[in-house]
């Protein structure tokens, strides 16, 4: 479900007594698993302290910390039925800010990483470059390639490098055989050494 404002705004309420004030100029939607994903815009939003929902803004995720608490006498422990109420903002850069009015909040990045926690009265801005991951750049190339592990740049009309490469050594060997015989007398012309020009 996807809910989009304009010059009004939008209140929502839940199951479980949970609320959602959509601000002007807003765009949001609901999964499946209690998550709202905002593109754009502003929500205030009031959670019971048993409400499962979370916010997912690009990368980022808004959830409710929930507090632990430990003590000898079980009558001291008061059991947590405040809500939680806050408010996530996307600006027009791509930042994003968290404020918690009431309750705890936490900030967290793709692979569930803490960002920021939040107790009651405290605001974050997150830079766009913490909201959006930064993502693989594949690079493609159009032309010809001067890559030395391309096939047909280890070519020479046609035929591969190592070929003339073998051709050419059994073109100096030979020739190198053949000065050789020349030098030593042309295969045994009366032994006569052959005249040095100076």
């Amino acid at each position: 479900m996807r809910i989009k404002t304009e010059k009004g705004a939008s209140l929502i309420t839940l199951e479980g007594n949970r609320q959602i004030e959509v601000g002007e100029n807003s765009l949001l939607s609901f999964d499946q698993n209690d998550q709202m994903h905002l593109t754009q815009g502003t929500i205030n939003f009031r959670l019971p302290s048993t409400a499962e929902l979370s916010f997912k803004v690009a990368d980022l995720t808004v959830i409710q910390s929930k507090s632990l608490q430990a003590s000898k006498n079980p009558s001291a422990v008061s059991p947590e039925n405040e809500a939680t109420i806050g408010s996530i903002l996307v600006h027009s850069n791509g930042a994003v800010t968290v404020k918690s009015l009431r309750g705890s909040l936490s900030v967290l990045n793709q692979e569930r990483v803490v960002l920021a926690s939040l107790s009651s009265k405290d605001t974050v801005t997150l830079p766009s470059v913490s909201v959006k991951a930064r993502q693989e750049v594949m690079v493609a190339q159009t032309g010809k390639k001067s890559n030395a592990s391309d096939p047909e740049s280890s070519k020479f009309l046609g035929i591969e490098t190592w070929v003339w490469l073998a051709v050419g050594s059994a073109v100096v060997a030979a020739t190198t055989i053949t000065v050789a015989q020349v030098a030593e007398g042309g295969g045994g012309g009366g032994g006569a050494a052959a005249p040095v020009c100076p």
